[in-house]
């Protein structure tokens, strides 16, 4: 389906206001340790000629703490699927440019580093392993000679090739000297940084393009003609304490830089339109919109093409003189086309599904496709003589065996109106295998964020409670993101109130309009800012018989002191430091009202989170035992954050367990 609409969304259309309610209805219901039996799929890439796929299939270890990795070719017509790496270690694979082999990162024998296979077959052979420093992408230029790679390394080695030296004698310490020093995954180190290299095969040298500054050179993107290279970087005096900048550079395969002359603020997805024109995002703040201009390097003349790129795109790519991206939009990602000449937005792909890992060229683009009720998988998508997409071809059916034994149910979509007259989507799913004359209980589930959006992408967790027999909802509450700007920047300074106002508004829509729900039988729960709103709707109401509160913030002053953030993003999210605003940060804080809490709640949290440090689970966990809460505590040790999409998958079975029984010991 192709719609187009003008740039800001008041002309969108609508996805229909329910989905086909069933899949199928004669599998069993999906259980958390189907989880075992998934499979990712990542990085495809089409190759020069469009005629071959290649990717990297990820399945489980037998010891369900980890995945193994390796690379799968298959035509581009969905023909001769095949494995072509063994070695459980293989990813990022790009073609050369004439196609006839590959290169990836992997492992050998304990030898990590760049490996080439060819199109043909045969064993991988080493490319290019580094005593210091590792490669986190690259770029062929052309005729096959040289390579340009972004090295993340220290950034007094100068030779990436030299071994390190030995540093047994070194006390174990780590040193913070600014406001930017960690993030999740752990404490950041400031003598590092990602630089640009010219490599040669031939000789094995490396030669430094941008190497020793201390910035990170970020999105880089290789001229038409192979001449030079444009990338962005955050230079700004004050980038480690949290400067809203990143700026724009080109630089030539001799060192010669040039900075662009763009505005304050972050610029970002520059691509090339040609050898001397590029097109930019530009965003002057946090929070503000984000404009799309093109600028002719000649002249350093920037022009603006759209003042509000409501839609955020993701992964622009420049074809046939237009812009190419995907977008969450009103629950779906879908494919997007911006004309540069007539300046109009196309939705030409997606809607009722999400798109993911695209990669587009000339010929197509390969891209994963799911909904709510369809696992990934990775489809090819051709274009026809006016750029639109022509139809589809399924490339890998990795889950129909475990697809052919299930039954979903897919979501019914509504809207909701609030009191400002703001309208907000939610989504509806039914317990599986529904008996009428039966009443049955409702999970409020709440995202994160606040920005993204839920909609139609596959997750276990909601076919997972509706398989146990629960009504399940949520709502893309104002902070999403998918719904424009002004949508997104209601919830600034409002926590607990324009987040809190649509969750509530979408259990009320459920029980006004469904009377099988039992409205005795509520149950909530979320993660990270779906966290904070459980934790808080808990101290505002006691309709909820049983809370499940994960990787939560209880108390914004403590969180604002111990998480990843510095103290400048937090003046733009709460109107000022702690001192500057101290009775935002404390009227927000779910602590402060944790004596009015009754709803039983049990606390998952991680011991690695460092968006939502621990402390918080555990503050909140001493609140309500002092308030005698019937609660407990489930605390994964060595996850992050990203426990629920990312966390070991024994971990990841255990979370989503947890969860369930929790709410069916208090469902009577």
């Amino acid at each position: 389906m192709k719609t187009t609409y003008s740039l800001t969304l008041t002309g969108a259309a609508l996805l229909t206001a329910a989905c086909a309610t069933t899949v199928a209805s004669d599998g069993r219901g999906i259980s958390a340790e189907d989880y075992y039996d998934m499979v990712q799929i990542s990085s495809p890439q089409l190759s020069p000629n469009g005629e071959h796929v290649v990717f990297a299939k990820r399945s489980m270890q037998d010891d369900k703490r980890g995945w193994d990795s390796n690379l799968w070719v298959v035509g581009a017509d969905g023909a001769d699927l095949r494995q072509f790496t063994y070695a459980n270690s293989d990813s990022g694979a790009k073609w050369s440019p004439d196609g006839d082999y590959l290169l990836f990162s992997g492992s050998r024998n304990g030898d990590s580093g760049l490996y080439r296979i060819r199109l043909r077959g045969g064993e991988a052979q080493p490319f290019l392993q580094l005593e210091q420093g590792s490669v986190s992408d690259f770029h062929w230029l052309p005729g096959n000679q040289q390579m340009l790679l972004t090295i993340s390394l220290k950034t007094d080695v100068s030779d990436p090739m030299e071994k390190a030296e030995d540093d047994d004698d070194t006390a174990d310490v780590w040193e913070a000297r600014h406001a930017v020093y960690k993030r999740q995954g752990g404490y950041l180190e400031h003598d590092s940084e990602r630089s640009l290299w010219l490599y040669n095969p031939e000789d094995g040298e490396l030669t430094a393009l941008t190497h020793g500054d201390g910035y990170d050179a970020n999105e880089v993107q290789l001229s038409p003609d192979g001449s030079r290279v444009l990338f962005a970087a955050n230079r700004h005096e004050d980038a480690l304490e949290g400067a809203y900048s990143q700026s724009l550079f080109v630089i030539d395969l001799q060192g010669n830089e040039m900075t662009l002359p763009t505005d304050e603020g972050r610029a970002s997805q520059a691509r090339w339109l040609d050898d001397s024109r590029i097109v930019y995002l530009h965003t002057p703040e946090a929070y503000a919109d984000t404009s799309l201009k093109v600028m002719d390097l000649n002249s350093e003349r920037s022009e603006v093409l759209v003042e509000t790129m409501d839609l955020g795109p993701q992964g622009i790519e420049v074809l046939n003189g237009a812009l190419y991206f995907v977008a969450d939009e009103r629950g779906s990602r879908t494919l997007q086309r911006f004309d540069l000449d007539s300046r109009e937005l196309t939705q030409l792909d997606g809607e009722g599904y999400s798109l993911g890992q695209a990669h587009m060229t000339e010929h197509g683009f390969v891209a994963t496709r799911e909904h709510e009720a369809m696992m990934p998988e990775l489809y090819m998508h051709r274009w026809n003589d006016n750029g639109d997409v022509d139809g589809h071809t399924r490339l890998t059916s990795f889950s129909h065996d475990l697809r052919s034994e299930l039954s979903f149910n897919r979501y019914q979509r509504f809207q909701v109106t609030g009191e400002s007259g703001h309208q907000t989507d939610g989504f509806f799913l039914e317990p599986l295998n529904r008996q009428p004359g039966q009443s049955y209980p409702l999970i409020l589930n709440i995202k994160g964020g606040p920005g993204g959006m839920w909609g139609h992408q596959f997750m276990q967790e909601m076919q997972l409670m509706a398989a146990r027999g629960y009504a399940v909802v949520f709502v893309n509450y104002r902070g999403s993101s998918g719904y424009g700007q002004d949508f997104s920047d209601q919830v600034r300074e409002d926590y607990g109130g324009a987040d809190f106002e649509d969750n509530m508004l979408a259990v009320d829509y459920v029980l006004d309009n469904y009377d099988w729900i039992d409205a005795d039988r509520l149950f909530v729960t979320g993660g990270s800012h779906g966290g904070f709103l459980t934790n808080w709707i808990t101290t505002q109401t006691d309709r909820f018989k049983a809370a499940v509160t994960q990787r939560s913030v209880s108390n914004w002053i403590s969180e604002a002191g111990t998480q990843a953030f510095p103290p400048e993003s937090m003046r733009v999210e709460f109107g000022g430091t702690i001192w500057e605003n101290y009775d935002y940060y404390w009227d927000r804080s779910p602590l402060k009202y944790a004596d009015r809490v009754t709803t039983p709640t049990l606390i998952i949290h991680s011991t690695d989170d460092h968006i939502t440090p621990i402390g918080q689970g555990e503050e909140w966990f001493y609140a309500l035992k002092a308030n005698d809460v019937e609660t407990e505590m489930a605390v994964f040790r060595g996850e992050g954050h990203g426990l629920s999409r990312a966390g070991r998958p024994i971990n990841l079975v255990d979370r989503l367990n947890r969860i369930i029984d929790w709410f069916d010991r208090y469902n009577d």
